[in-house]
């Protein structure tokens, strides 16, 4: 009988750990997903340390000289139908180095993005029914965040051998 009142005993005595006031810490932690002085384009990757965590990862636009000679722009890709080609290309070597992939077949593919009543709609020339939920997932989120700037866009993805969605970016 003591054997069961004992457990009960030791959580309604908290075992010695007396109560506290609320302890304030300042503002919420927030964090810069896109620095003022980095804006580009925003692609997701997977993170290595797991199966099906997508990353964020922008694509700072490198600078190249303008014709007068004299001053600099910057230049690279802007539009959805460049994000996703970006995506198709894969992680820089600093991104693999970070522990970032891709699930995505890599190499050219010819991308078109356009944006209707029902959402995002993309066109490859792959196959896309046979793609991993991670790489569906990567296709999905940046199409959505490149075209609209908003992650939670249906997006429909159109390969060679049939169509995925219309889904939403799970990240």
């Amino acid at each position: 009988m003591l054997g069961a009142l004992l457990p009960g005993l030791l959580l309604v005595t908290g075992c010695g750990i007396r109560a506290t006031e609320v302890v304030e810490a300042g503002e919420p932690a927030t964090v810069v997903v896109a620095p003022a002085d980095q804006l580009g384009p925003l692609l997701y990757f997977v993170s290595s340390s797991s199966a099906s965590r997508l990353m964020p990862v922008v694509r700072k636009p490198r600078p190249v000289r303008t014709g007068d000679g004299g001053s600099w722009e910057e230049a690279g890709p802007t539009g959805a139908s460049d994000a996703l080609l970006l995506l198709f290309i894969g992680p820089t070597r600093a991104e693999h180095d970070a522990g970032l992939r891709t699930e995505l077949p890599t190499g050219r593919t010819r991308v078109a993005v356009e944006l209707n009543a029902d959402g995002v709609r993309v066109t490859v020339d792959i196959p896309v029914t046979g793609l991993s939920e991670a790489a569906r997932q990567q296709l999905v989120c940046t199409a959505a965040r490149a075209r609209t700037a908003d992650r939670t866009e249906a997006v429909t993805v159109k390969g060679t051998d049939g169509v995925i969605g219309p889904t939403h970016c799970s990240v």
